[in-house]
């Protein structure tokens, strides 16, 4: 079991910027990729970016490309998500989830959730 637990989100200006941070415990040996998803009010769950846990592979929605950056500290067991540029349409609740077979942009391959954190972005 792994458990995942993301921070950082909170109110911010259009064109400033956030760190998102998501923390994981238990049986990290076993994860293979981590991602972030975002949800806003009436859409569905959409992939903003993973990377692998031992690798240095990483994929970005096309909507995020060049603002955001995932990153991650293995020693911590964290992995980051920096958005710069922020735009209002950014506003979602984002989730940070743990693959323990795939890197994928699917939020349905995942096998472990945080619990979301807010980010809410005013123009």
């Amino acid at each position: 079991q792994v458990r995942v637990v993301e921070s950082g989100g909170g109110l911010v200006q259009a064109g400033g910027s956030l760190r998102l941070s998501c923390a994981a415990s238990g049986r990290t040996s076993g994860v293979y990729a981590m991602g972030w998803f975002r949800q806003a009010p009436g859409k569905e769950r959409e992939f903003v970016a993973f990377i692998s846990w031992r690798g240095s592979r990483t994929e970005y929605a096309d909507s995020v490309k060049g603002r955001f950056t995932i990153s991650r500290d293995n020693a911590k067991n964290t992995v980051y998500l920096q958005m710069n540029s922020l735009k209002p349409e950014d506003t979602a609740v984002y989730y940070c989830a743990a693959d323990r077979t795939y890197m994928s942009r699917n939020y349905y391959e995942y096998d472990y959730w945080g619990q979301g954190t807010q980010v809410t972005v005013s123009s």
